[in-house]
């Protein structure tokens, strides 16, 4: 099995890919690479059998109707939302709110944050993906599956805040955690690029996201139930590692 991960941004320089190969007890880092082009995306999920991307690919379903009645004057979509409890409707998907009371973070909001930019380009990048390779189901059950690094992180034992950034502390902590995700997978070979991890937080999640990936092909993700899945498959649902990083190789944990 070949996992692709995307640390998806707005702008191509920001964006890493990570492909691991995975074998019996062990894996190994097989492309690494910064400044990715949708193609290279495109490409990549061909070439691999799961793909993990950080990034939302949906938006809340409450945003449709509030949006269409503001644009159509209607006022009773709108006021439907009135108040802060219904402007987190629009804010947040319903997997956002899963996430946080199951981790206790708080996911950025793709309708109210800058995340919105990334969220664009990867609308753009699914309907390329799926007029080679159809549609892929936003529930994370075809070949393409929302992953929130931070997340996976911390419900592997890991430190996850704090690291990203250009800034010397920044870059010191995200050194402690490159060398705690080594040693809770001595399994993973990081073909010479830990220096590269190291200096750069984009690639860092890039090989995160395809390890979730790699969690979710192997179904070692929490899954939508009954009351989470209709929203599941029209806004996404980020992939919760349910098992330790040994769990990915077959050794338990």
């Amino acid at each position: 099995m070949r996992t692709l991960g995307v640390d998806l941004a707005a702008a191509t320089k920001k964006t890493a890919v990570a492909v691991i190969e995975w074998g019996q007890g062990s894996a190994r880092l097989v492309q690494l690479a910064l400044d990715v082009a949708d193609q290279e995306i495109v490409e990549l999920f061909g070439a691999t059998d799961m793909t993990g991307i950080d990034c939302p690919v949906g938006w809340p379903q409450a945003l449709i109707p509030f949006l269409t009645g503001h644009l159509e004057f209607d006022g009773g979509p709108v006021l439907a939302y009135d108040g802060i409890e219904g402007r987190r409707l629009l804010a947040y998907r319903d997997t956002d709110r899963f996430v946080t009371a199951r981790t206790g973070l708080i996911p950025l909001s793709v309708s109210a944050d800058r995340l919105a930019h990334p969220a664009m380009r990867c609308a753009v990048i699914q309907a390329k993906i799926a007029a080679l390779h159809g549609p892929q189901p936003r529930d994370g059950s075809g070949k393409l599956a929302e992953v929130y690094p931070a997340a996976s992180l911390k419900l592997w034992g890991l430190a996850a805040r704090g690291y990203k950034g250009r800034g010397t502390t920044e870059a010191e902590r995200l050194s402690v955690l490159l060398e705690s995700l080594r040693g809770h997978a001595p399994w993973l070979d990081l073909a010479g690029h830990e220096e590269r991890l190291a200096g750069s937080d984009d690639l860092f999640d890039a090989v995160v996201a395809s390890l979730t990936a790699r969690a979710a092909a192997v179904g070692l993700t929490a899954q939508p139930d009954d009351v989470h899945a209709a929203a599941a498959r029209k806004e996404g649902w980020i992939h919760l590692p349910t098992s330790g990083l040994n769990g990915l190789v077959g050794l338990g944990g």
